[in-house]
């Protein structure tokens, strides 16, 4: 069994996701186009789940929904043209990218909904029938991690570096969970 923190989120899952630790250190700053540094006013320190409850959250420091709709959006843009990831997905990318944008918003301090429009998460359940090897886990991170490095909060500003460490880590994590064919 599993206990859903007070966001929704399968604490077991998370841990299995992620080792439960973030890079110490306080909040990374970064020169803004005037020189002056900038704070994303997140402290990642502790484990990802003290870190990812504590406000503010992530998906405030981040701007909310559109920084996650815009996130997957460049995603699925890229695997709109990836010939070994697209055959994955339905003709109709609508459905596939508001549920990743839900639960990307849920997974770090936004709003329950994906939970409950669709339940748990059951990332594992819901791939596979999907056949995922090594190949199709490095295609989805190389466009993540695209999308990623192309992020801006909604203020402009670049996303800050220690939210997207732990961003990068928790993808990394979950893709290679995925994992469901030898190669």
């Amino acid at each position: 069994m599993t206990a859903k923190t007070a966001a929704g989120r399968d604490e077991s899952a998370e841990a299995r996701a992620n080792d439960g630790s973030v890079r110490d250190g306080a909040t990374e700053t970064g020169p803004d186009e005037s020189g002056d540094s900038f704070s994303a006013g997140v402290n990642l320190k502790g484990s990802l789940r003290e870190a990812m409850q504590a406000p503010p959250t992530v998906y405030e420091a981040v701007g909310g929904q559109p920084f996650f709709d815009d996130l997957v959006d460049r995603f699925y843009d890229a695997v709109e043209n990836d010939e070994l990831l697209r055959p994955m997905y339905p003709r109709d990318l609508g459905p596939s990218r508001r549920r990743l944008a839900g639960f990307l918003a849920q997974y770090w301090g936004g709003p329950p909904l994906y939970s409950d429009e669709r339940g748990h998460p059951r990332l594992r359940m819901r791939h596979l029938p999907f056949a995922i090897g090594s190949a199709e886990r490095d295609a989805w991170m190389a466009h993540m991690t695209a999308s990623l490095d192309a992020a801006t909060i909604t203020d402009g500003h670049p996303l800050p570096a220690e939210i997207r460490a732990a961003m990068f880590e928790h993808f990394d994590n979950a893709a290679t969970h995925l994992i469901n064919q030898p190669d």
